[in-house]
């Protein structure tokens, strides 16, 4: 983020809420739009205790930046993948056409084996500790007989 500081954020996608947002919203350009459609950095907040400081509140959608919205016309919206499940079959199509064409790039999964080690990769995951999609493996695919 610092170094499109100068340029700004005309957009940006969030799922984490928190830190990450409010870094966002520090750099954000005259009409930006915001897009939120999750908010991890607070599902595991313990909501029976108060919160510290400004990181992040029990939702994790503190915006320490929000009164920057409204100077700069920004526009935040919220959505859920649900909104758009009739545009599923042609997105899915678009999308798979661009990773083959380069347009699109992903992280590759991060894959830990053995069921006993969900309850550890599941810690990990909250923590930030995964590259990528955190897979936990619990054994190998068997091949369909063909009846």
């Amino acid at each position: 983020l610092k170094e499109i500081d100068s340029k700004g954020l005309d957009i940006v996608f969030d799922n984490v809420g928190g830190y990450q947002l409010n870094e966002c919203l520090s750099r954000l350009n005259y009409f930006a739009r915001v897009a939120i459609c999750g908010a991890i950095s607070g599902y595991n907040n313990d909501l029976t205790k108060q919160q510290s400081g400004n990181t992040v509140s029990q939702t994790g959608l503190y915006m320490k930046h929000g009164m920057a919205i409204i100077s700069l016309r920004a526009k935040i919206q919220g959505f859920i993948v649900l909104d758009y499940i009739k545009e599923w079959s042609h997105a899915k199509k678009d999308l798979a056409r661009w990773v083959l064409e380069g347009k699109i790039r992903y992280q590759q999964e991060d894959i830990r084996d053995g069921l006993e080690n969900a309850p550890t990769a599941l810690v990990e995951l909250f923590r930030g500790n995964n590259n990528g999609k955190l897979i936990v493996k619990v054994g190998d695919q068997l091949a369909k007989k063909n009846k």
